[in-house]
């Protein structure tokens, strides 16, 4: 019984340090102890950033408006491709700043991060612009009906404007992740995230002297918790209580190594862009069968967010292990931590699922008690958690090349898996054979499950070992 308190109470300590941070050597320390240490701010931060996620769409369920619902869902969509580049870029800077940092060359670190910072600014601007000009050209593009348009638009014109708020939250934390600052990382996330839940409320539906902006304010709310957010992380960077730190010796563009952070992140942010072109055209499949459809669907993606999230915690802690190692010159190391992370995801990933098939209606009830509308959601939940199990090993393996910078083999698995096998299929299906939302679904559990395979036998063949950055 004593071993048993005691392992307790080294665990508790673990978990203490873990997320009030620490500068820690992770080409050293115990491998088990460096992705505890790394996995659990990571996986709060995630948790933190899937709640966002879900707390949005819980508020904005409670209008009891499809059409506003199914305004978040075709903006998120569209929003996707912005989410696309800021996490390829931070995925490039989590690379090149982990291998920086596994060379000990803190001042290199810190000139990337700052490069990457310029490239994050200058997307969100181009962003901002094209999306402000033209929001209800682009959700109309989506499928959206015209009553939509009218009435919920204004939530598109907030996201495209405030898309900065996301870019640099994003960007930056990839940044402290990259640099094993992970606690930082995890502290922005969840002070944007308490500022969201506390003001989505109010702007939606009032306050005092607030008014009701209905949906709109949903995305008022965000970008205000997400901008005090960044500013929380700029903070830590020009104050110097990170390994990473901004000062006037680094402030100047970098042209070479802006180049760097390009190459290393376009593999990235095409992964990205692939895959959020896909959600695109399965969101605009969707369409097809009318709003509470695409209703039903958003609500579903969201939890599916909230759950994938969390994984991608102990995927960026494998990133960051692969990284550093290998600035080390320990690629076998980098490889044994890749392996347990993915273990230790599919575990969890297989009791998600579980969850999902058992309790459903239970967790889309919380979201909307409209009867099509939850029909629909169920539906997808259940289907696409069929391959949790593969998404979770799958995502850490891909992650684990990101991380060592071999960004453009995780593209190539993009565009087979999801140009190539899921969207002609789900065409076919949908069209063609007359399945309905649930061929949507089961061309995403399918495309997938067959990635997630691929990725693990290239992973195994090794030649991620061999990549420089």
């Amino acid at each position: 019984m004593r071993a048993v308190f005691t392992k307790i109470a080294s665990i508790v300590r673990l978990f203490k340090e873990a997320v009030q941070g620490s500068e820690q050597d992770f080409t050293q320390v115990n491998i088990n102890k460096a992705i505890f240490l790394l996995a659990i701010p990571m996986i709060v931060e995630m948790g933190m950033e899937s709640i966002f996620a879900v707390v949005d769409i819980f508020f904005v369920s409670k209008l009891n408006d499809s059409n506003a619902v199914a305004t978040v869902g075709y903006t998120e969509s569209v929003l996707s491709i912005l989410y696309s580049l800021a996490m390829g870029l931070g995925m490039g800077a989590t690379a090149i700043i982990a291998r920086r940092v596994g060379e000990h060359d803190k001042q290199g670190a810190s000139t990337a991060a700052v490069q990457a910072i310029y490239l994050g600014l200058g997307v969100s601007f181009i962003i901002s612009l094209v999306g402000t000009l033209y929001y209800k050209d682009i959700l109309r593009l989506m499928g959206a009906s015209e009553d939509v348009i009218i009435n919920s638009s204004s939530y598109a014109l907030w996201m495209f404007a405030g898309n900065y708020t996301v870019t640099l939250l994003f960007l930056i934390n990839a940044i402290f992740r990259g640099a094993g600052n992970a606690a930082i990382a995890m502290k922005a996330l969840m002070l944007a995230n308490i500022l969201n839940m506390i003001l989505d409320p109010i702007f939606i539906f009032g306050w005092g002297p607030i008014p009701a902006f209905g949906v709109e304010g949903a995305a008022i709310a965000t970008n205000l918790g997400r901008g005090i957010g960044v500013l929380f992380q700029l903070y830590f960077l020009l104050k110097g209580h990170s390994i990473i730190k901004i000062g006037w010796n680094n402030l100047g563009i970098k042209s070479d190594i802006i180049l760097n952070v390009i190459k290393v992140s376009g593999g990235s942010i095409l992964q990205f862009i692939i895959g959020s072109a896909s959600w695109i055209f399965l969101m605009k499949l969707m369409s097809t069968f009318g709003e509470n459809a695409v209703a039903g669907y958003t609500i579903a993606i969201r939890v599916f967010i909230f759950t994938l999230l969390p994984s991608w915690g102990l995927a960026n802690a494998g990133a960051t292990l692969v990284g550093q190692n290998l600035g080390a010159q320990r690629p076998d190391r980098a490889e044994t931590s890749v392996w347990r992370a993915a273990y230790i995801n599919a575990f969890f990933m297989a009791f998600v699922m579980i969850l999902f098939l058992t309790i459903a209606p239970q967790i889309l009830g919380l979201f909307t008690q409209q009867p099509e509308v939850l029909q629909y959601g169920i539906q997808a939940l259940r289907y696409v958690s069929l391959g949790y199990i593969f998404y979770g090993y799958g995502m850490v393996v891909v992650q684990g090349l990101n991380g060592a910078g071999d960004t453009y083999t995780p593209t190539i698995l993009n565009i087979f898996g999801f140009w190539i096998f899921q969207i002609p299929f789900a065409y076919l299906v949908v069209n063609l054979l007359g399945w309905g939302p649930k061929g949507v679904f089961i061309a995403i559990v399918l495309a997938e499950t067959f990635m997630a395979i691929a990725g693990i036998i290239i992973f195994k063949r090794g030649k991620w070992k061999l990549m420089k950055v």
